[in-house]
């Protein structure tokens, strides 16, 4: 019986195999399950490196990624905050923008169809 693709393998694996089997093993296997730090230090400080570097196509995954993780929608926005006065207002405001539509988009996923 064959294995079920990882998530990496299911979105990009067709044109990028290789790379997408050292993200599954190595970065979401490996160095995710570090024990060094907990899946949600870990998510801190990859929410942080993603703003501080303007890194906009990844923010959406990883704030879904940090609330699962344990971090509040609440210490998302403290850090974005934190970081207007250390990475720079454009990439905060940038952040919260992006914060805000993952938010809603939880919030309606999450909510019952009438």
């Amino acid at each position: 019986m064959a294995e079920e693709p990882k998530n990496a393998r299911k979105s990009f694996g067709d044109i990028a195999p290789h790379l997408a089997d050292i993200t599954d093993e190595v970065l979401f296997g490996d160095v995710w399950r570090d024990a060094a730090l907990s899946p949600r230090d870990r998510s801190l400080v990859t929410v942080a490196s993603l703003i501080s570097l303007y890194r906009v196509n990844e923010m959406p995954f990883h704030f879904r990624k940090a609330v699962e993780n344990g971090l509040t929608r609440d210490e998302i926005i403290g850090a974005i905050t934190h970081l207007a006065f250390y990475a720079g207002w454009p990439p905060a405001m940038t952040a919260l923008k992006i914060a805000r539509k993952v938010f809603e988009e939880m919030d309606h996923t999450a909510s019952p169809s009438s």
